[in-house]
């Protein structure tokens, strides 16, 4: 993720790769980002971390999310460390 895309741009760019985002999916992304009241930017961390996790997008998005959001992180960096640290990948 070179330039800060919109999350809606940043799914395209995964779609483009391969990945499949269901209805319900899109929904959840969506829902996380307004209950977390998340940036674009940080909601695509949490997309890429929960993606590199599972293998697949799941509930677990919005957990990281607000575990993301609560720790203040600011960084693609600090997030994957979060990630690291709390055995997530």
């Amino acid at each position: 993720m070179k330039k800060s895309w919109s999350t809606e741009e940043y799914l395209q760019q995964l779609t483009a790769k391969g990945f499949k985002f269901g209805e319900d999916s899109l929904g959840f992304i969506e829902f996380g980002k307004h209950y977390t009241g998340s940036s674009d930017y940080m909601v695509n961390i949490a997309i890429e971390v929960t993606l590199k996790a599972q293998k697949q997008f799941d509930g677990s998005f919005v957990s990281f999310l607000e575990m993301i959001k609560q720790e203040q992180v600011q960084s693609k960096q600090d997030a994957f460390h979060l990630a690291k640290e709390k055995k997530i990948i």
